[in-house]
């Protein structure tokens, strides 16, 4: 029986391609390993976000060309294939294939006609959704996508080039697959686009669906215990999305809405449509409707021509949100984007420097989040055993990590967790209540 391996960079929109890749090569008739030499078929799930990512991307080439066994296919979906495109193959000639991040139901060509090249980066609409299978059994956290690409063109980002205009699925697709998930061992489901609250669909009748309505659809699903979504844009934060929050108890309260910068003028150059007091506001109305929400948030610093009077005004805002948990990164120049033309590009000793000064305010915050949740009860989600295989990890609300001492007993897949001890990084608890 042939076997395939992937391994998959970046993005959860990334973890669920990874999925239903799996899933079509499972229904030829092969299975996954993890072991590369074992592979007839190598691929690598990319993400090209930051030129790091991409990096990786031909390192890891570099090393698996010389693991593989000669006559197994090797290629690359996803954004780094539909950027590279044709130049993949230049540069790693052992290439079977390249293809974008809405071609890659195109694998069984490749199967199909082992000696011939695949190069398909087109910018398609949703046939990727349509043409694979469903997987047989969903993970207990299920990701469904609900929107792919995004219309903002944020000045630093690649993800228009990469993924597209905007365009939302079909209300009906997308509870096709949230039913799915909750009748095969899915107990949470997250919501993805690149702009998810973005999400809009027109149905035939005129009817329009937002992302509220398919919060409020999933949460009649008996099996779903707990219902996210991500990455948030702020203006996209509508009132009725907002509100949801107050009415619906399996919506988390737990909300990851980047900011990227405090300062009004980086926020102008980055072409992010709000102002800090916009952001505020909307900030200010979750905490309205679920006095217990908390915020995560996204972070570039050393944009072009960020002064260190526009990088004091980051750590003003993270100071006064108050972020629970963030992702912050040194501003990367991608191809394709405005932001890697602009002037007075930061050197990276300053961008380091600002990192590393952002990053300990951060860190600081999210400990002094973490040791307020001792003495607390949470309901938790169990997500697998921990390295030593000794004890239970559970999620809690605000998707912090809880390491848990079972006793021996096999772990309940919802349970009622007293927070005893905090890190920075994660907690730990006492097993109370089976919430099943």
């Amino acid at each position: 029986m042939k076997q395939f391996y992937i391994h998959t960079f970046g993005c959860q929109m990334n973890v669920y391609d990874g999925q239903r890749i799996a899933a079509l090569l499972q229904s030829r008739g092969m299975t996954q390993t993890d072991n590369i030499p074992d592979a007839d078929i190598i691929i690598l799930n990319t993400c090209a976000v930051r030129a790091k990512a991409t990096d990786k991307v031909f390192s890891a080439l570099g090393r698996i060309r010389t693991e593989k066994k000669p006559d197994a296919l090797m290629g690359i979906v996803g954004c780094v294939a539909r950027e590279a495109g044709a130049d993949a193959f230049r540069r790693v000639p052992d290439l079977n294939f390249v293809l974008g991040p809405q071609s890659y139901h195109k694998l069984p060509e490749i199967l199909e006609n082992p000696d011939t090249r695949l190069l398909n980066i087109d910018l398609g609409g949703l046939e990727k959704f349509d043409e694979m299978p469903q997987i047989t059994t969903s993970p207990t956290l299920a990701y469904i996508p609900i929107q792919e690409g995004c219309n903002h063109c944020c000045t630093y980002c690649i993800v228009p080039y990469t993924r597209g205009r905007e365009i939302s699925r079909p209300f009906d697709d997308v509870m096709r697959d949230v039913i799915h998930a909750a009748n095969t061992g899915a107990v949470e489901i997250c919501f993805l686009g690149q702009n998810v609250n973005g999400y809009k669909y027109t149905s035939p009748d005129g009817h329009i669906y937002r992302l509220s309505d398919l919060i409020r659809a999933t949460a009649t699903q008996d099996a779903i215990k707990r219902i996210r979504f991500t990455s948030s844009y702020p203006t996209e934060m509508t009132d009725d999305l907002i509100d949801m929050f107050r009415t619906e108890p399996k919506l988390l309260p737990f909300l990851n809405m980047p900011i990227q910068s405090g300062s009004p003028n980086v926020l102008t150059r980055m072409n992010r449509s709000y102002t800090l007091n916009l952001y505020i506001d909307i900030v200010d109305k979750l905490k309205r409707a679920r006095p217990d929400i908390q915020i995560s948030s996204d972070f570039i610093v050393g944009f072009p021509d960020e002064t260190d009077s526009d990088f004091e005004q980051t750590m003003d805002i993270a100071k006064r949100i108050r972020y629970i948990n963030s992702y912050s990164f040194k501003y990367s120049p991608r191809p394709h984007t405005a932001a890697a033309l602009m002037p007075n590009q930061i050197p990276e000793k300053i961008k380091s420097q600002r990192l590393y000064k952002l990053d300990a305010l951060l860190n600081e915050i999210q400990r002094e989040f973490n040791e307020s949740c001792i003495g607390k009860n949470l309901t938790c989600l169990y997500e697998g055993p921990d390295k030593t295989g000794k004890h239970a990890v559970y999620r809690t609300p605000y998707m912090q990590q809880c390491i848990v001492d079972t006793n021996g007993k096999d772990a309940p897949q919802m349970a009622e967790i007293k927070i005893t001890a905090a890190n920075k990084a994660s907690l730990r608890g006492e097993l109370l209540t089976d919430k099943n």
